[in-house]
């Protein structure tokens, strides 16, 4: 059973449809959106330990996009940087997955080395 590959699948193996960064981008109804913002500080300071303030949270359209709207995370992250230097679909191409930078990204989103795992398999 494989990955489908119609989804987005981010370089660390999220799905971008479903992250709540990139729904409230989306969301068109303001006090909605900010409440999804609200939220979204809340598990970024469960998750990795980092304040953050709901109007911190900025736009996303996904780290994959050339232009556009990209969530502050997301700009500054190691993974990302990484993937684009190596100029990979995600890390599930990369000779050196999963290295200690994905395995650590692992352990707060388990579901993310399935897709990727997943997607290797079949390369």
């Amino acid at each position: 059973m494989g990955i489908k590959m119609d989804k987005v699948i981010s370089y660390c193996g999220l799905i971008c449809e479903t992250c709540p960064i990139y729904l409230a981008t989306r969301e068109q109804d303001e006090e909605k959106r900010y409440k999804m913002r609200v939220d979204i500080a809340q598990q970024v300071k469960e998750h990795y330990g980092q304040e953050c303030k709901p109007e911190e949270v900025t736009d996303c359209d996904g780290c994959k996009v050339e232009s556009g709207r990209l969530f502050s995370g997301s700009r500054n992250c190691e993974i990302r940087k990484c993937a684009t230097g190596k100029d990979i679909e995600n890390c599930a191409h990369c000779n050196e997955y999963a290295c200690e930078r994905i395995e650590k990204f692992f352990a707060t989103d388990p579901d993310a080395r399935v897709r990727l795992d997943a997607i290797r398999r079949e390369l």
